[in-house]
């Protein structure tokens, strides 16, 4: 699509029928109205499980090769991709450079409004090239409106160098054709406010990528039961919830779990496996780095005398 042609037909610019009159609504109706349309992003995940399950086999399966993540967006599509991102290494303890989200404009475009660098397909392009992707990567286009051009050349320029790419966007195929591995289409149909996508697109995009990245670190072994084992243990609130989850999961008090966390050096995963195997904790990181991090498989092995 060229800069002449307009935008007006695509789903997410088309005028919403029950907030026609939004300016005359009480503070109460309009709680309630936002409340009955954001039903519409429950039924666009459950419409789209299929390809969003495609997605997390497709990542993890890169990932456990060697492989990264990288979100490409720009305006609330981009800070949405690089807030996923962020939360990764907190919540499973990743390497920074893992899961990366890209925005048009840079850090600056975080907090200042820049959308005239949408428009620029070669910053895409470049971005990918920037980031050295390579065939072993997955790169996740995100665009509301699915016309981005910056998304776009990023998506183009993923696919000459081998990359596996997925597509998000919150209009149907028929109005917007790419050609990408996995097509997630979330039809949350038009806002309340005509055009503003940070509004229930903002808010299913949110709930897939939720469901993308957790889904794939699951499939990685970071998560034990539904613990997340490999929490980074980096303030009082993350050390309070790894004693809980030790406490938890073993039966014993705060103050032993404790004592097996710093003895583990604050590796919840570890901690757990010392006490359930009995192993020293160089022998646990052996046999962990053996089953690639994945705190069952390990603790089964041992089980089993494999």
């Amino acid at each position: 699509m060229n800069d002449s042609q307009t935008r007006g037909h695509l789903l997410t610019e088309q005028i919403n029928a029950s907030s026609q009159n939004l300016d005359q609504l009480s503070s109460l109706e309009l709680v309630d109205l936002f409340n009955r349309e954001d039903i519409q992003t429950l039924l666009a995940i459950a419409h789209s499980r299929e390809h969003l399950a495609q997605a997390i086999d497709i990542i993890a399966a890169a990932m456990g090769h060697g492989g990264r993540l990288f979100y490409v967006g720009a305006g609330t599509s981009g800070r949405l991709g690089v807030l996923d991102a962020a939360e990764c290494p907190p919540t499973f303890c990743t390497p920074p450079e893992l899961v990366q989200g890209i925005i048009a404009g840079g850090a600056a475009a975080l907090v200042r409004s820049s959308e005239d660098l949408e428009d620029r397909t070669e910053d895409g392009k470049q971005a990918i090239a920037h980031r050295d992707v390579k065939d072993l990567d997955v790169v996740v286009g995100i665009t509301a409106g699915g016309t981005t051009p910056y998304v776009l050349g990023a998506l183009e320029a993923a696919r000459q160098r081998g990359a596996k790419t997925i597509f998000i966007a919150c209009v149907p195929k028929e109005q917007v054709k790419v050609e990408v591995d996995v097509d997630i289409r979330l039809l949350v149909g038009a806002e309340i406010l005509a055009g503003s996508t940070r509004l229930k697109a903002g808010t299913v995009t949110k709930m897939a990528l939720n469901i993308l990245s957790t889904g794939v670190m699951v499939k990685l072994g970071k998560v034990y039961g539904n613990r997340m084992v490999d929490v980074a243990v980096t303030n009082q609130k993350l050390r309070d919830r790894a004693l809980r989850i030790i406490a938890d999961l073993t039966g014993i008090n705060r103050q032993e779990a404790g004592v097996l966390l710093d003895k583990s050096g604050l590796s919840v995963k570890l901690a757990l496996l010392i006490y359930w195997t009995g192993l020293e904790a160089e022998d646990g990181e052996k046999l962990l780095e053996k089953f690639q991090g994945n705190l069952r498989e390990a603790v089964l092995s041992c089980q089993s005398g494999s």
